[in-house]
């Protein structure tokens, strides 16, 4: 499944109503309902309810994997599923476990987090954005007042509530709007893609593959 960023994406390439409905109203805010509804008609599969069936199916395995990770990354690693253990919410522990996988990759320059007392500094810096998730903390807990996706420089979606769901949306809207993965977190959604969601999963990068078979193992 190639995708580029291009003008492509205001192209109409099929004449039915949804889609051309969808890909008009970029960049406007969506609904999950529609990112939902737009990747079934795609992928002919269920987007956010098989997504986190089966990230709950693996999580076990993959948290076994994470612990055995040695170095600055796996301290990294420890760092970020530390925050799973301090709270029972089952999209924190989701959100850690992913924050686990992209920190293979480059996670800082795509998962944004900014206080909420700074938001002006935020929608600047949002504004240079390629893709990305963000989200606007509160200063006294750790629920996020918002979590939304940026996609060249637009904020597409928000109130998303988690960054997990925040994920799962952006991977639907690369569907519905046929753009690339991010070059900062590709293997991350190659890895969500092909072995989490078990779609175009023929031909695998060699870390993915590793990783795969750990866990099929």
């Amino acid at each position: 499944m190639e995708k580029t960023f291009s003008h492509r994406r205001l192209e109409i390439v099929e004449q039915r109503p949804l889609i051309r409905d969808f890909k008009c109203r970029w960049p406007a805010l969506f609904q999950p309902s529609e990112v939902n509804a737009e990747f079934l008609r795609i992928a002919t599969s269920p987007l956010q309810s098989k997504f986190m069936r089966q990230l709950d199916h693996f999580s076990d395995k993959l948290l076994k994997i994470f612990k055995t990770k040695g170095g600055l990354k796996g301290q990294h690693i420890k760092e970020a599923l530390a925050i799973s253990d301090s709270f029972e919410n089952i999209h924190i522990k989701r959100g850690c476990i992913l924050r686990s996988i992209a920190i293979y990759e480059d996670p800082d320059s795509f998962f944004k987090e900014y206080q909420a007392s700074a938001s002006e500094d935020a929608k600047r810096d949002m504004a240079n954005t390629v893709m990305g998730i963000y989200t606007l903390q509160r200063d006294v807990d750790w629920q996020p007042e918002d979590v939304g996706i940026v996609i060249e420089g637009n904020i597409v979606m928000d109130n998303l509530g988690s960054v997990i769901v925040g994920f799962v949306m952006l991977l639907g809207l690369i569907y519905a709007l046929d753009l690339s993965f991010p070059d900062n977190l590709k293997h991350t959604f190659e890895f969500m893609q092909k072995v989490v969601m078990n779609l175009d999963g023929h031909k695998l990068n060699g870390k993915i593959e590793s990783l795969k078979i750990k866990l099929f193992d």
